[in-house]
């Protein structure tokens, strides 16, 4: 890495924490990836600016919550991770909102609305991601999406200027929102719950922790769903239908107890699983005509 030199100054002169050559296996849940040459550990939203700002156009930048729904490349990583974890976690309720930052865990925006007695969060208790990473994807289960209870979500823009969407300028859809595809990085969400029954909310988020232990596989590190839900059928099921659960590259794994899920059995690479979803889409392609989409982003 030529600018490694110009790049550790800049990060010394930023005020933030940060590590070299930091292996992303341990900061992933499916427990793969090189080395990042840079990773920063952000406390506010002025640091995360000011990191933009400064390395804008020395070295991409990926945020990084809880690592899943993340693949990471092999080997040497050409981008510097910001990291929204613990330091970046704080949650405060004002009535009816309930306010994250992006390094909450779901299960801890779940925990904090169950001891206010607010409902509307329960199906994303258990989905293994940050508040941010949900914000980001829309992320959904169980009849439910964060588009449902997001109000807002502030953000440091690919300029690193501070900015806010709400209502329709978030653009949820599908596993799918303004911040598709963008370098924006998400600082909070509010979100707008409800009052409820302390008791019910605890039942529903018990059954379905329930459901999720005994319908996927998560004994095993894996990314979370890996494909898309394609219009008309459901992936898992036609992944089935076409005899792939258990089909091994390596030690990546079509599960067998949640064929929508692929899982690291040992050591999976980063190649491994890429070629075992290469395989799954091109077996259900020649088989059922419907073409699936990777739902799982790749980071190199």
């Amino acid at each position: 890495m030529e600018n490694r030199n110009e790049i550790r100054a800049i990060c010394e002169a930023l005020g933030c924490a940060y590590r070299e050559d930091v292996p992303m296996r341990d900061y992933t849940t499916f427990r793969i990836g090189g080395a990042a040459p840079f990773m920063l550990f952000p406390e506010n939203a002025a640091q995360i600016a000011r990191a933009v700002r400064a390395l804008r156009g020395k070295i991409p930048l990926v945020t990084l919550g809880r690592g899943s729904n993340m693949l990471v490349a092999d080997g040497a990583l050409h981008f510097a991770a910001l990291h929204l974890g613990k330091n970046f976690s704080r949650i405060a309720v004002e009535g009816e909102t309930m306010i994250c930052e992006a390094g909450a865990t779901m299960a801890e925006a779940c925990r904090t609305a169950l001891a206010h007695g607010l409902t509307g969060l329960e199906f994303s208790y258990g989905i293994p991601g940050s508040v941010g990473g949900g914000a980001y994807m829309n992320a959904g289960a169980y009849g439910g999406e964060y588009r449902d209870v997001v109000l807002w979500c502030e953000h440091v823009d690919e300029e690193g200027n501070p900015g806010r969407f709400s209502g329709e300028a978030l653009d949820y859809r599908y596993r799918h929102s303004a911040y598709s595809g963008k370098g924006y990085v998400i600082t909070r969400v509010a979100f707008g719950l409800k009052k409820g029954d302390p008791a019910a909310i605890r039942a529903q988020m018990d059954e379905l922790m329930e459901r999720r232990r005994s319908r996927q596989p998560l004994e095993f590190p894996s990314a979370g769903s890996t494909f898309k839900r394609p219009e008309g059928a459901y992936a898992a099921a036609l992944i089935e239908q076409c005899g792939l659960k258990g089909t091994r590259v390596g030690d990546a794994m079509v599960s067998e107890k949640h064929s929508g899920f692929v899982i690291n059995v040992g050591n999976a690479t980063c190649a491994d699983v890429l070629a075992l979803i290469e395989q799954v889409r091109r077996t259900v392609r020649e088989q059922t005509g419907y073409e699936l989409e990777r739902e799982v982003e790749l980071f190199r």
